[in-house]
């Protein structure tokens, strides 16, 4: 029986949450508090004058075509860097439960991609995917398909796709390995010894114990394309060419650092800091639930 533990009355406990307070503060509640303030405003490019508008630059942004276009292409893009990475990771971690020896090793190669910086990522792609040098072009080239990023609109997006989601397939393995090795072996051998194959034993029991941890991920992952690919894109295509790959975390920056849109970019930072917070909403609902039952 666990023995409950009760701190004395001091500061103790609140000296210990002060830094993690104090960094979320500094680096989240004060700049989104700013972006709140800053969405209602408009502003020059030097910040010499402000005049406050209300709702004026979200009502800017609804009725502009680029925008919209960049709200569809980031869903599109986001599903599809959840959906690669994430069945990528399920078959791997299919395989590596399996692994007998050598297991620990081909888990650490497994885990190594995480480590990896997304500008990096994306510079590792850029160079095998490069028209002239790279050697992905070389071989698509042997098949009749001339790619060319830097022109081909799709070419660009399949490409920003591919590093984005190999960028994040480690840390899916890592969940999905985890929840696979929770599942009880007497489950599984008692599939096997009633006939059922590694493929029906796989969409008949294990897929099914483990999705819990497939929304978990996919909710992780669609953060993670809305937010974290910013480097993958900026290293690879720059939001081009001719905005095919401009989607809403980049199209901030462009609009805020480039085109010195201070106000629109702070109201398309707010709808995205409320998408991510609505998300985050609906995973904690569906892991209460869980708990529940």
């Amino acid at each position: 029986m666990l023995k409950r533990v009760h701190f004395p009355r001091s500061v103790l406990p609140y000296l210990l949450v002060a830094p993690q307070i104090l960094i979320t503060l500094v680096f989240f509640i004060w700049p989104a508090s700013q972006a709140v303030y800053q969405s209602f405003l408009i502003e020059d490019a030097f910040g010499l004058s402000t005049e406050f508008v209300w709702f004026e630059n979200f009502e800017l942004l609804v009725d502009d075509e680029l925008y919209l276009q960049s709200f569809g292409r980031t869903i599109f893009f986001s599903a599809a860097v959840a959906l690669l990475s994430m069945s990528a990771a399920l078959v791997l971690a299919g395989f590596a439960d399996r692994v007998v020896r050598g297991a620990t090793t081909y888990r650490t190669l497994m885990i190594w991609p995480y480590a990896v910086a997304p500008v990096l990522a994306g510079a590792l792609w850029v160079f095998m995917f490069n028209p002239t040098l790279g050697i992905f072009p070389f071989l698509l080239d042997m098949v009749g398909i001339d790619w060319n990023h830097y022109l081909n609109g799709t070419h660009a997006m399949m490409l920003v796709i591919f590093a984005a989601a190999w960028k994040q397939i480690a840390y899916n393995f890592l969940f999905y390995l985890a929840a696979m090795q929770s599942i009880p072996r007497s489950l599984i051998e008692a599939a096997a010894i009633d006939g059922a194959g590694p493929v029906r034993r796989f969409i008949d029991h294990i897929f099914p114990l483990i999705s819990p941890t497939t929304f978990f991920l996919l909710v992780i992952n669609a953060v993670y394309a809305f937010f974290d690919t910013f480097g993958i894109i900026h290293a690879v295509t720059q939001g081009g060419p001719a905005n095919s790959t401009t989607i809403l975390v980049y199209k901030v920056f462009n609009d805020g650092f480039v085109g010195l849109d201070l106000g629109g970019s702070a109201a398309q930072s707010v709808i995205l800091m409320v998408l991510v917070i609505a998300m985050t909403v609906v995973q904690f609902r569906y892991i209460e639930r869980k708990v529940e039952y």
